[in-house]
């Protein structure tokens, strides 16, 4: 069992290494991490390649984290508890491969889009109010960057009451993923906090349709 776990976990960090927006990048004859602010997610793609690309990179990173885990559910090589801490180490392992990629110098993106997967995987009763509530914060505010670390935050808010509900206290192993990836999402966005505060961070006015309203 411990070595099935542990080959488990290399493989969902080796896959979670791919990283969508480098190889895409390749093909195109760019990479990613030398335009716009240099990490290598799907946000930077879209603002340095437009929409299509942005969108295969998102894809190739939550495919990374989602069929793994779909597959390791499916050999039944672990207990088959959706939230188990199998499962969940399996995740987190496919976030930090996409973060710190062993094929691209330890130089990879931010972890949100491999966590999608994560969630979609496991919590996909809750995904779509995480989904609302980040659509919610870049309408109101512009800042990716923003939106994601309120999305995480919520995603343990959420999952506070779901463990309550349902196990009866918050000291559970999806309640230790959901804070520990809040915090790490926080952590992978300290620059977009920096630059939020020094005023230097970039917003999306595409998407804040009630200041075009208002100016209207």
């Amino acid at each position: 069992m411990i070595l099935e776990l542990i080959i488990s976990i290399v493989v969902c960090y080796l896959i979670g290494s791919v990283s969508g927006s480098i190889v895409l990048g390749k093909i195109k004859g760019i990479d990613i991490r030398s335009h716009g602010s240099g990490n290598a997610g799907a946000t930077n793609a879209f603002r340095t390649l437009g929409f299509f690309f942005a969108f295969g990179v998102m894809l190739i990173d939550v495919l990374k984290s989602y069929l793994p885990i779909l597959i390791l559910q499916s050999l039944d090589i672990f207990d088959i508890n959706t939230h188990s801490v199998e499962l969940l180490l399996c995740g987190l392992a496919a976030v930090l491969g996409h973060v710190y990629p062993i094929y691209h110098q330890f130089k990879g993106g931010k972890g949100a889009g491999t966590l999608v997967g994560v969630i979609l995987a496991l919590f996909p009763g809750i995904f779509l109010f995480i989904l609302l509530i980040w659509i919610l914060v870049l309408i109101l505010s512009g800042y990716v960057g923003l939106s994601t670390m309120i999305a995480g935050v919520s995603f343990t808010i959420m999952t506070y009451f779901y463990c309550v509900v349902n196990y009866g206290t918050f000291n559970h192993p999806f309640g230790y993923f959901s804070v520990a990836i809040s915090l790490f999402l926080i952590f992978t966005h300290r620059s977009n906090i920096m630059r939020m505060l020094q005023g230097t961070e970039n917003q999306f006015e595409k998407a804040m349709i009630f200041k075009k309203i208002k100016n209207s």
